[in-house]
């Protein structure tokens, strides 16, 4: 089973994560962020990979560390489900259009971390979440997933149809990286022979 739990803990923040690659997409998040919770929903579901999240943050200071400090804890869940990546289709990508917003993604699983994103969010919130924070996430995720992700908006003028888009659009990307290759299904995907 391609299975993972995590647990952080900081002065900041309480996080756990629980997730399974080869899910359905069932998804049972909490972080008493309601438009992130929403977010790592479609996370979840566009991907296919099952995730349990629970997170307590310092909310009277932002919503900023337990955004970052989730996007840290489900980086190191990927890391650790994936294993020595054997097997696995390695990259992604998805062209993902919602409504005015139309988002790419294409990712890497190649332990070199690395983000790009060419993403503008044209208000400073949607609702009372940080619109700066879904960056924030994203490059967390990034880091601690060793993911090489590129994430470009191509077009779009509401907010949330920006934000949505891009996570619909990572999931998919994910969701094609992380499926095993019938054609390769023992071999490392790298000719260095490791990843």
């Amino acid at each position: 089973m391609r299975t993972a739990q995590i647990s952080r803990q900081t002065a900041e923040t309480e996080i756990s994560v629980e997730i399974n690659l080869d899910g359905t997409g069932a998804y049972d998040n909490q972080t008493g962020v309601g438009f992130f919770d929403h977010m790592l929903d479609q996370l979840s579901r566009h991907s296919l990979i099952d995730m349990t999240i629970r997170a307590k943050g310092d909310y009277h200071i932002d919503d900023h560390h337990t955004v970052e400090d989730t996007g840290i804890a489900l980086g190191q869940a990927l890391v650790q489900a994936l294993g020595d990546k054997r097997g696995i289709r390695r990259y992604g990508e998805c062209h993902l259009p919602m409504d005015d917003a139309q988002v790419r993604a294409a990712l890497d699983l190649s332990a070199r971390p690395f983000l790009i994103w060419n993403v503008e969010l044209p208000t400073p919130k949607i609702g009372s979440f940080d619109t700066e924070l879904v960056r924030e996430f994203f490059q967390a995720l990034a880091t601690h997933g060793g993911i090489t992700l590129h994430v470009d908006q191509i077009h779009g003028f509401n907010s949330h149809h920006i934000a949505e888009a891009a996570f619909k659009a990572v999931a998919r990307a994910l969701r094609m990286a992380v499926e095993p290759d019938p054609r390769k299904a023992d071999a490392i995907p790298s000719t260095k022979g490791t990843l």
